[in-house]
């Protein structure tokens, strides 16, 4: 079935399909693709045909010989800017793909797990991957596109952050990972940073693996690794200990409110 695409005003709104996962790259590099995204578990599903990927090269739309993409910025200063009309062409290429068109760019909306999983729930995606000083203005605004960041710093284009997207996305697809439980129970996903994992041999080097985790006992164990989880949450990410602390109190005034109703 075709899903028509969506713009940026609710980029992030569900959308039921039935065919496979399709990530479209618009990109000045298309050589790179799929890079780590043809190994390990996304490989796999690549060639099992539970998501596909397309990478299309930007310069294909250029209409002069030399193929020129940018021009110097209007206001002067350094380096060049990618040329709307060039972009817009790509772009429109790609109009009826399913799915929210993305821009990898410092000043977006940041990466985290609520918005993979959204994404992950599309028909698809497009990302399209900026270059020197980034895009004329004018095409993210006549397009509404929506801006996506992977952290605060500066790469050298777009292309390694829309890796870091698709994987965090591909991975959460149905049939991807071998053990479904196995994403409930990572970091960022019930707001806290993972629990420590630990593996054969029992004791290595003088050190044991808590015993907790070798009695068998999966009560006590569901305990010890939400406690850890929130230690080391506290002391490494006090800005996520802060909103779960605060998300935990919403929750509670929230049920108490039902309860205060009923």
């Amino acid at each position: 079935m075709t899903t028509e695409p969506r713009g940026a005003d609710d980029p992030w709104e569900p959308q039921g399909a039935d065919d496979p996962w399709i990530a479209t790259v618009l990109t000045l590099f298309p050589e790179v693709f799929p890079g780590p995204l043809g190994i390990s578990l996304a490989g796999k599903a690549l060639e099992r045909g539970v998501w596909a990927l397309e990478a299309l090269d930007i310069r294909d739309f250029t209409s002069d010989k030399h193929r020129s993409v940018d021009d110097t910025p209007f206001g002067g200063g350094a380096g060049m800017v990618m040329r709307p009309d060039v972009v817009d062409r790509a772009l429109g290429s790609v109009a009826e793909r399913p799915g929210p068109v993305i821009y990898l760019s410092p000043r977006g909306r940041v990466l985290d797990q609520e918005m993979a999983r959204a994404l992950a729930r599309q028909p698809g995606l497009t990302l399209l991957c900026g270059r020197y000083e980034g895009i004329d203005e004018r095409v993210l605004e006549a397009r509404g596109i929506a801006e996506v960041s992977i952290g605060d710093f500066v790469l050298s284009g777009g292309e390694v952050a829309a890796m870091a997207l698709l994987d965090a996305v591909v991975r959460l697809l149905p049939g991807v990972m071998g053990n479904a439980a196995s994403g409930t129970d990572e970091s960022f996903e019930r707001g806290l940073l993972e629990y420590p994992q630990y593996t054969r041999p029992a004791e290595w080097q003088g050190r044991a693996v808590p015993e907790v985790l070798q009695s068998g006992h999966h009560e006590r164990i569901r305990r010890w690794r939400r406690e850890q989880a929130e230690k080391i949450t506290r002391a490494r990410r006090p800005d996520l200990w802060a909103r779960h602390v605060a998300k935990d109190e919403r929750n509670e005034h929230d049920q108490a409110t039902k309860d205060g109703e009923s």
